[in-house]
């Protein structure tokens, strides 16, 4: 094989050094405060970032922020789009739909001639303009004000949120505009996306407390989940209770249930509080527990986690996690310029710091809240997904805070003990498709090769590992992989495959072949440590496989120009002759969004041919021989950068950064880092090239300004 490099280093951290340098020690805490200081949550909630920018703990489970109406995977996007609620529960960064924004609260200041009815229920017609200027964000913490004169401030606990409406002067309550206002506060029965199934809503006439269950849809991926709540109230006394559906409200009955019908979307449903005698410059708190077990444990989890509603205390509680998450990393900033000229330091390093912090958000602790299996292991949710993360999230986290990365290891492994398969995407107690290879493979060898061991039951672990390789799913669109018998006979997945063993989606020939091939190395590495000499000779032959579908004499032309480059991965098939996909397809140049996960997708996944034939992280000397050789490699290189075939907003993209060092070109990866940063990682709301993907962007930022990108799954000895 070729070279078994894990760290690419040294010379990337010229770009930024010694403006940013890690010195991997904990720091007091009033130096991490710098840190806190320096982090926009709100980078990447324009133009498709899909960032969530509202208010959570490292990696927790409770995640409030304003929803708005457009781009809103995230909830909230700073795209001037108007609010239809707050909502508790989110993912970060995700491409496809909206996710999660279970139960939103939506509060009217009043009710149009002081009736019920003059409130507006249904999420498709109440939402309400954003206050230019309003909005603002730390780790913990957001805030944003409504047209209708209210301004909303967020902070949470684990799995609580806890909102501050303030009411101004120009919010009116009902038919006066001076005096007390009579505000009314709904909780809705519906999810962002609007999959929910059925539901069941009620509320205390005497204190206002309201609970609810609804069953719904996971956003990317297979089944439903039910999910829970209990939202209490302080500030202004009752004035009455009810519930509603579709546009109208009533004080009785007080709970309601919904199931699933013809409507589309499902129709509007929940329970609401009205307010009286609240002044303006009073404010309503609402605090809104969840639970994946019952809305007892909501309720519970509300009382323990926030008893008194303190919002200031809560806010002090969440910063103060944040700030002991960040102090791991300590910063030089001496200098304020680098070989390209000045650098605005601050701008650096809210990119930076920023990133880190978006590393920290998922995957989620849902310890003590999975319904689906009894253990008293760690469970972590929203690995969205491990085809993104695993090449710089899991990385990271391994780095800077291996406690969490092994209560991830120990979740991964545990769902594997109980649902047979380990996962390649999961979010909301549901499995989540599969991208390309069973890439849970490669963070369980990265944390096994970074000595990732305290409590990890690693004989079950690789267990895990040999039944992905082995066994063959009935269907592979969700776990393990598909095509293995034409994998183990052909040493590739035929674009025209023939597998009665399971059924999925029969495409992405190609990138399933080149992944599978590390996939396969990856296991072997693992199999070499635990002295398991036959299989590590198995899966080192199978990760080779990736030279099969190198077609030597196909060339790449661009508008019919020749790119005067031969030599790229092909789809194959059965019959060992070779198919064609034009090399530069599926990438900015040509049908960039031609090859995502549906049944019309080609071989290549998200991604060019171009960029699938430098795929072979453990294999690069041969790579680069199979390529002609170290110049030929670094000009193939550079013309995929300059020529606009790259998009570094997918994460396939990190990799060729970084590959000049195996051509001992190590300022070369240097160069394109400094290039990509900041020209498109910078400090605006529109401040990543892509989807976040629950953090991949951050982490790719936090890596590559440290001078340090890991090649996951390989250890650290050359």
């Amino acid at each position: 094989m070729g070279f078994r490099s894990l760290l690419v280093y040294s010379t990337v951290a010229a770009a930024f050094s010694p403006s940013l340098a890690a010195l991997g020690t904990r720091r007091a805490l009033d130096t991490a405060t710098t840190a806190y200081d320096f982090v926009n949550p709100l980078i990447g909630t324009r133009n498709g970032g899909h960032v969530f920018a509202g208010a959570t703990l490292p990696f927790g489970m409770a995640k409030a922020v304003a929803d708005v109406t457009e781009d809103n995977q995230g909830g909230y996007a700073s795209n001037g789009s108007p609010v239809t609620g707050f909502s508790h529960l989110h993912d970060s960064g995700t491409g496809g739909a909206s996710s999660l924004a279970n139960f939103p609260i939506f509060v009217h200041p009043g009710c149009k001639n002081d009736t019920v009815n003059g409130c507006v229920f249904p999420k498709s017609q109440r939402s309400v303009g954003v206050v230019e200027g309003s909005v603002s964000a730390r780790p913990g913490y957001f805030t944003i004000g409504l047209v209708s004169g209210i301004k909303a401030e967020i902070t949470a606990s684990n799995h609580t949120a806890l909102y501050k409406f303030t009411f101004s002067g120009n919010a009116t309550g009902g038919n006066a505009v001076d005096g007390p206002l009579s505000p009314l506060l709904l909780v809705d029965l519906t999810d962002l996306p609007n999959t929910r199934k059925n539901g069941t809503a009620s509320v205390n006439s005497e204190t206002g407390r309201m609970t609810g269950t609804g069953t719904f849809s996971p956003s990317f991926g297979f089944g439903t989940y039910t999910l829970h709540y209990c939202a209490d109230f302080k500030g202004g006394s009752i004035r009455d209770t009810g519930v509603f559906i579709n546009t109208r409200g009533g004080s009785e009955p007080k709970n309601i249930t919904v199931q699933e019908d013809s409507n589309s979307p499902p129709i509007p449903a929940g329970t609401y509080a009205w307010f009286k005698g609240v002044e303006k410059g009073d404010a309503l708190i609402a605090r809104v527990g969840l639970s994946f077990i019952s809305s007892e444990k909501a309720c519970k989890n509300a009382e323990s986690e926030i008893p008194d509603f303190s919002f200031p205390d809560t806010l002090a509680t969440a910063e103060k996690a944040w700030k002991e998450k960040l102090s791991v990393i300590q910063i030089d900033t001496r200098t304020t310029d680098n070989s390209t000229g000045p650098v605005d330091m601050k701008d650096l390093q809210t990119i930076f710091w920023s990133g880190v912090y978006r590393a920290m958000i998922s995957p989620q602790d849902y310890t003590g809240e999975n319904p689906l299996w009894d253990s008293d292991e760690p469970y972590y949710d929203s690995y969205y997904c491990i085809w993104d993360s695993f090449r710089s999230i899991h990385p990271f986290i391994t780095l800077v805070d291996p406690y969490s990365q092994t209560l991830m290891i120990r979740s991964l492994i545990d769902i594997y003990r109980h649902e047979g398969w380990l996962p390649d995407c999961r979010m909301s107690l549901c499995k989540g498709w599969t991208q390309g290879g069973s890439n849970a493979d490669v963070v369980l060898v990265d944390a096994y090769l970074k000595n990732i061991t305290q409590g990890v039951d690693w004989d079950t672990g690789y267990e895990a590992l040999i039944k992905d390789a082995e066994v063959e799913p009935q269907v592979w669109d969700y776990e393990g992989r598909g095509g293995l018998h034409s994998w183990k006979n052909l040493g590739y997945i035929p674009a025209d495959d023939f597998d009665p063993y399971g059924n999925g989606l029969f495409t992405r020939s190609v990138s399933r072949t080149v992944e599978y091939a590390y996939n396969d190395f990856c296991i072997a590495e693992m199999a070499e440590r635990l002295g398991k000499g036959d299989d590590y000779e198995k899966y080192t032959k199978r990760s080779g496989n990736w030279i099969n579908l190198y077609k030597a004499d196909q060339t790449s032309s661009i508008k019919g120009v020749n790119t005067n480059f031969t030599g790229f991965v092909q789809p194959k098939y059965l019959n060992g002759t070779f198919g064609f996909q034009d090399p530069t397809f599926c990438s900015p140049l040509n049908n960039f969004d031609s090859c995502y996960l549906n049944p019309n997708g080609h071989e290549t996944y998200e991604g060019s041919a171009w960029l699938y034939t430098f795929f072979a992280p453990h294999d690069m000397a041969s790579l680069i021989t199979t390529l002609g050789g170290p110049d030929t490699f670094v000009s193939r290189l550079d013309f995929l950068h300059e020529s606009g075939l790259l998009y570094v907003g997918d994460e396939q993209g990190f990799l060729p950064i970084f590959q000049y060092h195996y051509a001992g070109r190590p300022a070369k990866s240097a160069e394109r880092a400094h290039y990509y940063i900041p020209s498109q990682f910078n400090t605006s709301t529109a401040g990543i090239p892509g989807n976040d993907d629950s953090g991949a962007m951050g982490s790719f930022v936090a890596l590559t300004m440290l001078g340090i990108f890991p090649n996951p799954g390989q250890s650290w000895r050359l």
